[in-house]
This record gives structure tokens, C-alpha cells and sequence, in this order.
């Protein structure tokens, strides 16, 4: 509590510990090229004046302090485990549909891009997006609705301020610290994934910010806001191409819905008589360009009239600069509208996601009332853990790190009951 962070300037001379004789000394660093990554508006995140993180350390000479964030989240093993995470579809069902890691990895691809036209850090803005889906349990929505209501006599349970428990605590790697201690502004991102942080501020990360003041009251950078539209834009785009693919919805429902309408258009006008998958994939295509434009076009008529001189005044601008046009957004809407009742909600679909509250639902308690179940290392923390709150954490910290290939084995491991068995569907839930 009350911890100086050291603000991070690299513009000395650096020295980094090198093995059988190599020269310790690089010498003069030109930061100007290393650290600007092609930023050209005022406010975009300088990381020369980055707030530095939570444990100072000896910076790099050759990565800014946003690209070694990117680094240590890919590297991360809750990074690794997002492959077999829920993005809709059961992990189990097909390779061809998206899971955490893919959607991670598009959403991180259309915030550089967004970033770049912006002038913004795109380091900045790709480490956040890589990073936003970290806290997810397993099942993806459902799963953490079913987590959530457990631990409501706790403090419940968030997944954005999940993932800042992941890169603050869990990761357990490096020699001089627990998590990956990320920059000030990368952490900011990921807390401020929905927006300025109000009301009851969920546990996981209370705990972080007492040491770490994030301003959780504040926007977040324009690079983080860039973030959390890509996430949106990413999602809606891959949700109709899985959901085409599994058969839960035409192109022609598609065509009639706002959103798409012009799309399927003008690939008809362009394109007459294109196969039933190319026609698709191309207006799929130019929905995605619709929301990017969207996007980039709102976010310079924003920033223009705020004319913000920094990154902190975007922070104190009071508004959201990156966001949808209110027409964009309306026709979103409908799509979602569309999207939750044939997609999230499509009876074959509520089925599974019972069968896997299940899942949540049984082992929670079961690790609860025997925390000797939990592998060796868990264990060492329930030894150390003060209360029935301290327990409860570490077993939802453990439920939320499974895949959701691990916890149906863990469940039928221990309960001797596999769900998989009692029905063949194409589980689905939402996720987003």
C-alpha cells in the first residue's frame, strides 16, 4: 500500500547480465526508435513515460516496456490454455470452429490495425487485446455465470478482474515477482475492459489496486478503448461465419437483417451467380469492413473535437473517443438480438449449457469440502489460506484456469458421471 512506482525512461544506457563473456554494455539505446513505434497523434501512449510497474525493473534495450507486456502475455500459460477455452462452440465439436486463443489473436490483429490509422502505441493496444480474454473459465458465459452465483457469498466472480489476478498473482514464473508485472497502462487496459470501473469493485482486483491505484473512475487510453471495439467487432464477425457453419442460421435470414443487408447487396451486384460460400465470405467481408470504418471514422471526428494533448486527457475526457456510430450501434443491436435467439439460446444449445452448470456446480463444492483433490501445488496455498473466503478463491482460481477439455475429465474423474455421454449436441454458449 502506498508502494513508489518508478516511472520508466529509457534513455540511458543500458545494461543487461549476459552469459560467457558476451558484453555487458550495449551502450546508447536510441529510444526515439525503439519506443515510438510509429506514433503520430499527441495523445497516443508514450511508453517513455510510461507509470512503470508495480516491482521496477531493468528495462530492455531492444523491446519498449508495451512490447515486453505483448511478450510475457503470449508466453503466458493461461495464454496457452485459451486454445481449448470456449469461444462459442464446444471445444470438442470441431476444429474449425473459434476458441478463446483465435478470437484473442483476431481481435488483437483488428485493434493494430485500427491503432496504426490512429496514430496510437499499436504495442499498447495489442498487448490489452491479447490479454482480455485471460480470466474466462471454462464453457465461456456460462461458465461464469455458474462461478459467479457460487461465489456470490465470497465476492463473486468477474473475468475481466480475473485476468488481472492472472497477470498480477497467478502466473508463477519469474524470480523476483508472482504474476507478469505489466505497465501501469496495460493493466489499465485490461480492468477497463467494459469501461470506467464503479460501484462494488469486484475482489480480484481491489486487491490489485490497493497497491497499484489503476483510477478505475477514469476512461481508459485510447489504445485500450481501440481494444475493447475490436473485441466487439471480432466477436460479431466470427459469431455468424460459426453459425452458418453449424447450421443454426441461413444467408438468407442474414440478408434481411440491417446490418447485412447492403453487404449481401452489393456482393450480388458485383459477383451474380457466386457460389453459396464465396457469396458468403464476401459479405461477411465487407461487414467487417463496415465496423472498422465505423469505428476509425467515430474515433478521429471524436478526438478531433476534443482535442485531446495527451493520454491523460482522453483518460479525463469524460466519454468514450473509440465507439460505433449511434446508427452502426442500433443495427449491432438487432443483430445481437438475432444472434441470442438463434445462436446463444437455440434449444439444442440450452441443453448443453445445463449440462455443463453442471459441471461448475459439482466441482466447486467438491473441492470446497475436499481441497485434497487439488493438485500438489493448489494445495500448498490452501495450507497457507485464512478462512472459508481464502479457500473459496483458490478453488475458483483453480475451476476458472481448467480448459473445458480438463474440467469434463475432472468431473467425470471425480463424480464418475460424463455428460458427454447423455447427449451428442453441438453445445453452444454465449461469449463474447
Amino acid at each position: 500500500m502506498g508502494r513508489v512506482i518508478d516511472r520508466v525512461r529509457v534513455r540511458e544506457s543500458v545494461r543487461i547480465p549476459c552469459p560467457g563473456g558476451f558484453p555487458t554494455h550495449i551502450g546508447k539505446v536510441n529510444s526515439d526508435d525503439k519506443l515510438a513505434d510509429h506514433m503520430t497523434a499527441p495523445y497516443a501512449s508514450d511508453p517513455r513515460d510510461t507509470r512503470g510497474r508495480l516491482h521496477p525493473e531493468e528495462e530492455s534495450a531492444f523491446r519498449s516496456p508495451f512490447q515486453r507486456d505483448r511478450d510475457r502475455i503470449i508466453h503466458a500459460s493461461a495464454f496457452r490454455r485459451l486454445k481449448h477455452k470456449t469461444q462459442v462452440f464446444i471445444e470438442h465439436e470441431g476444429d474449425y470452429f473459434r476458441t478463446r486463443l483465435t478470437h484473442s489473436i483476431e481481435v488483437a490483429q483488428v485493434a493494430r490495425t485500427i491503432s496504426g490509422v490512429l496514430g496510437l502505441n499499436t504495442e499498447l493496444t495489442e498487448a490489452v487485446a491479447l490479454a482480455h480474454d485471460l480470466g474466462h473459465p471454462p464453457f465461456g458465459h456460462t461458465g461464469e455465470d455458474a462461478l459467479n452465483a457460487l461465489m456470490a457469498p465470497y465476492g463473486g466472480f468477474d473475468h475481466n478482474a480475473q485476468a488481472i489476478r492472472i497477470v498480477t498473482s497467478l502466473e508463477r514464473h519469474y524470480a523476483e515477482f508472482d504474476g507478469l508485472n505489466l505497465t501501469w497502462e496495460t493493466l489499465e487496459g485490461i480492468a477497463k475492459h467494459n469501461g470506467p470501473v464503479t460501484g462494488d469493485i469486484p475482489y480480484a482486483l481491489a486487491d490489485y489496486v490497493a497497491l497499484h491505484d489503476l483510477e478505475l473512475h477514469t476512461h481508459a487510453s485510447a489504445e485500450a478503448q481501440v481494444a475493447a471495439l475490436a473485441d466487439d467487432i471480432a466477436y460479431s464477425h466470427h459469431d455468424l461465419h460459426d453459425g452458418l457453419r453449424a447450421e443454426l442460421f441461413s444467408t438468407d435470414e442474414l440478408a434481411e437483417l440491417p446490418i447485412l443487408r447492403d453487404c449481401f447487396a452489393e456482393v450480388d451486384r458485383k459477383y451474380p451467380g457466386l457460389n453459396y460460400y464465396r457469396r458468403r465470405h464476401e459479405a461477411l467481408r465487407r461487414f467487417f469492413g463496415v465496423l472498422v470504418e465505423d469505428v476509425i471514422g467515430v474515433a478521429r471526428a471524436n478526438l478531433a473535437e476534443a482535442d485531446p494533448r495527451s493520454a491523460r486527457d482522453v483518460r479525463e475526457a469524460g466519454r468514450m473517443m473509440v465507439r460505433f456510430t449511434p446508427g452502426l450501434w442500433s443495427d449491432l443491436k438487432v443483430l445481437r438480438h438475432f444472434l441470442f435467439h438463434r445462436m446463444y439460446r437455440a434449444p439444442e444449445v440450452v441443453v448443453m449449457r445445463e449440462r455443463v452448470t453442471g459441471v461448475i456446480h459439482d466441482l466447486f463444492p467438491l473441492f470446497m469440502a475436499h481441497p485434497e483433490h487439488l493438485p500438489k501445488q493448489w494445495r500448498k496455498d490452501v495450507a497457507e489460506a485464512s478462512g472459508e473466503t481464502a479457500l473459496a478463491r483458490i478453488v475458483a482460481d483453480y475451476i476458472a484456469g481448467m480448459t473445458d477439455r480438463f474440467a469434463l475429465q475432472e468431473h467425470a474423474r471425480l463424480t464418475g458421471s460424463d455428460i458427454l455421454e447423455k447427449t451428442n449436441l453441438a453445445g453452444a454458449w454465449s461469449g463474447d
